[in-house]
């Protein structure tokens, strides 16, 4: 590919070249989009990712030196090589960053687009499977429909570079260099088409299709599937934080998630009754621990009408009272509800009468406005207009096609099955997006009965722009083991760092027990909750998900209420109990931190090198990471107690190898011991902790315990202080729900910690709400060789507090 000429237009740079056109647009000085297409023009088609527009005040320059044309803002600058095409991207200060191979690095080949005609087709009858039903339209016949391009992106990725992202996926890769990954939709893959590189950037892939990723014998590059032309932007940092932020200005903000959404969430395959229901939550508030959601899975529908969107009258005689009672217990309901419905039902009967189902006949359209309208008005008039407060929108994959047998299938015969059966009934240059389309319809339909209730949508697919629709990606139906739960650390890591802000897992896993018969159904404890390796194992993935951005227990084969893992004054029940109110009394800085989600684009659930990329050692580290700005979480993710079927474990050591990240120093949050960063240690880990430390400077609001969200307002906060550097926190509050705070109605504070004059600095409050606390106390804790405690009252005015 040679450059034949190029022009400059009011939107960017274009060339022409003698195997196609290339377009360059600044969307800010930090994001380029770069599109590389055959045809004559430019796809007009809109993205279904992308929501923002090239900001045209945005200065820009075109310069030609030699053999190279460089295209510069004020931060990147791309050189385009005149002989080859090749790329070149660097900063504004001329370093590399990343480059195509010297020959070119970019590559579309022509092909036929098939899809589907369901004009003879029969339909097979639903099958259940044990994930959910499953309709598929027999004697389909497929079509050439238009001519689009396979795309191929390539780089050459420096030695030491890291590069994270993509997604959720089940192997539990963290830096992927010298990896590979495919990337479709399945129930163990969310796929999110973002790499992150410690050298600085990001690629953000604006392709639906089936997509794989190389860094191996084959090549370092991006393939798609099915594109009707290469789309990508090229994003630059050189921070992760600015990286991320320039995502979300492209992709969408993540809007506020219901303050009791950070509480925790007790959920089980299943719950079958509104006096089950109301049992279990009154059970919760008697054993005065802290509740805030229960979780009706799937099933609630009469009889056999799988996906039907009412309450079985039978079971459920009294939605009303029964979401009465369960607010009046202060906890909220969310309830599954699924895109695939069987034939007969009045949900599935309307959505045939309108042409909203896809050819399966079973599966409604979320790609058709209608379809999405209708979905979400037969949501609300089943569900929400009862009062219930929150979607699971399971089975967001909607054509897994793997979930059988008891071999688990080669990666590429899972590849394979897996997207022709999506192929099948969508657009293959779309098959990725269903999920980003479905919580769109949902977001857009809560929001438009009321603003008084903010949506929370827990889904398990996932894609890019799908947290501008207050979403919540789980990792799918894990199996119990230890290996599983060391892989779900680095996975939540790579889907965060992404830009998808709130991710989460089956606190215990999904299946517990082992059926030969599935592949998937293969975990390491047939007596359940009355296996003591089952409870450790249990305990240590509670212990972790304490530090989600949501905090939830689920799964089959045996029950997940604290209660069924002992009684008080046995080790495991006991700690279980710590570690619910340690999350509890952590809401004012995990609450904090979604306030920043949503106002600066932060992001919460933080792989090491968010903060520490300059120390890399930190590049690899896949069981240890960051919530927030203070806290460095190290998972327990081997069993120190017991084994399966209750048998004693001897002679294992009850630690963990931790690394202090350098640049900083760090306390034990259990004891106050101080250590410096940059070093590896052996740190204690009995049943009742995992290793847990405080960044030095840090300053962390802290509630007193509760049983639910907000129930004593009026409490002191703590407010505790570890010296050792300068620091700051910026306390975030609102009314816990409804959307006032996109029109201001919300507060912050801020606490600067200045170590060399060893005082704190609580500045002046900024912006109201109706329910603020107008005077409150705040309880200082400094901490250090000696614990200092003094009290505060504060009514909105700066207050220095010398220590």
């Amino acid at each position: 590919m040679s450059i034949l000429s190029y022009t400059n237009q009011s939107d960017g740079l274009y060339l022409q070249t003698t195997h196609g056109r290339l377009a360059l647009t600044a969307y800010s000085p930090s994001a380029i989009r770069v599109r590389y297409t055959l045809n004559p023009e430019f796809s007009q088609q809109p993205s279904l990712m992308v929501i923002a527009t090239p900001n045209h005040k945005t200065p820009w320059s075109v310069t030609e030196e030699g053999n190279t044309v460089r295209f510069s803002t004020s931060m990147v600058t791309i050189a385009i090589d005149k002989q080859t095409g090749a790329f070149k991207y660097l900063n504004h200060e001329g370093t590399l960053l990343t480059k195509e191979p010297d020959c070119g690095g970019k590559t579309l080949d022509p092909i036929d687009v098939l899809v589907s005609v369901f004009d003879d087709a029969a339909l097979a009858e639903a099958d259940d499977n044990p994930d959910g039903v499953r309709v598929r339209a027999q004697n389909v016949r497929q079509v050439v429909d238009r001519k689009a391009f396979q795309t191929k992106l390539e780089f050459e990725w420096e030695p030491g570079e890291a590069l994270y992202g993509l997604g959720s996926h089940e192997e539990g890769m963290l830096n992927l260099r010298g990896q590979h990954q495919y990337l479709y939709q399945q129930n163990m893959k969310a796929v999110v088409p973002v790499l992150i590189s410690t050298r600085g950037y990001g690629i953000l892939l604006d392709s639906y299709s089936l997509m794989t990723f190389h860094d191996d014998a084959f090549g370092s590059y991006l393939w798609t599937d099915v594109d009707d032309e290469m789309d990508f932007y090229f994003v630059y940092g050189p921070e992760f934080d600015p990286i991320v932020h320039q995502l979300r200005q492209l992709t969408g903000a993540a809007p506020m998630l219901p303050k009791w959404a950070f509480g925790y969430v007790q959920s089980k395959e299943r719950y079958t009754s509104q006096a089950e229901l109301i049992q279990v939550v009154q059970g919760v508030s008697d054993a005065k621990l802290p509740l805030d959601c229960i979780v009706l899975d799937w099933k609630s529908w009469t009889g056999e009408l799988w996906g039907q969107k009412t309450l079985d009258p039978v079971r459920f005689p009294d939605p009303d009272r029964m979401m009465a009672d369960l607010h009046a217990l202060h906890a909220h309901l969310m309830i599954s509800i699924w895109p695939t419905m069987r034939a007969g039902g009045e949900n599935w009967t309307e959505l045939r009468d309108h042409g909203c189902l896809l050819g399966n006949q079973a599966t409604y359209d979320a790609f058709n406005p209608l379809g999405r309208e209708l979905y979400w008005q037969q949501t609300n008039a089943g569900l929400f207009s009862h009062g219930i407060d929150a979607w699971w929108c399971d089975c967001t994959e909607p054509f897994e096609a793997d979930w059988h047998g008891a071999v688990k299938p080669e990666p590429e015969v899972r590849l394979r099955i897996n997207t022709d059966e999506a192929k099948r009934y969508l657009d293959p240059e779309t098959i990725n997006a269903y999920s980003l389309l479905h919580s769109e319809g949902i977001y857009r339909g809560q929001r438009a009965v009321t603003d008084r209730k903010r949506v929370l949508n827990l889904t398990r697919s996932a894609y890019l722009g799908q947290q501008r629709y207050a979403t919540v990606t789980w990792s799918g139906d894990v199996a119990a083991n230890w290996e599983t739960l060391r892989r779900q650390i680095a996975e939540g890591l790579n889907f965060c760092v992404t830009g998808s802000p709130y991710w989460t897992t089956d606190i215990g896993a999904f299946f517990v027990v082992d059926k030969p018969e599935y592949w998937f159904w293969d975990g390491d404890y047939d007596q359940g909750v009355d296996d003591l390796g089952y409870r450790e194992l249990f305990l240590r993935w509670f212990q972790y998900g304490t530090f989600l951005p949501m905090f939830r227990a689920h799964g089959t084969d045996t029950p997940r209420e604290i209660w069924r893992f002992g009684a008080s004054g046995e080790p495991i029940y006991d700690a279980l109990v710590t570690f619910l109110n340690l999350r509890y009394r952590l809401l004012p800085y995990v609450y904090s931190l979604a306030g920043w989600t949503t106002q600066t684009a932060y992001t919460m659930l933080r792989l090491l090198a968010f903060d520490f990329k300059a120390d890399t050692n930190t590049h690899d580290i896949r069981d240890q990471f960051m919530l927030g700005p203070a806290l460095l979480v190290n998972p327990v993710t081997q069993p120190m107690y017991y084994g399966a079927n209750s048998t004693p474990l001897v002679n294992v050591a009850r630690e963990r190898a931790v690394y202090l990240p350098a640049g900083a120093s760090w306390y034990d949050f259990w004891t106050d011991e101080c250590y410096t960063g940059g070093q590896t240690i052996a740190a204690a880990a009995p049943l009742d902790r995992i290793p847990l430390y405080v960044r030095a400077g840090a300053v962390v609001p802290m509630a007193q315990p509760m049983q639910y969200v907000d129930e004593t307002p009026g409490a002191p906060l703590e407010i505790h202080v570890y010296p050792g550097a300068d620091g700051a926190f910026l306390l975030y509050e609102d009314a816990g729900d409804s959307y006032d705070y996109e029109r201001g109605a919300f507060t912050t504070v801020a606490f600067r910690w200045d170590e060399a004059h060893r005082c704190l600095i609580i500045s002046d409050r900024t912006g109201a709400y109706p329910e603020m606390q107008m005077e409150r106390t705040f309880q200082l804790v400094f901490h250090g060789d000696s614990t200092l405690r003094r009290p505060v009252v504060y009514s909105g005015k700066q207050v220095v507090i010398e220590n």
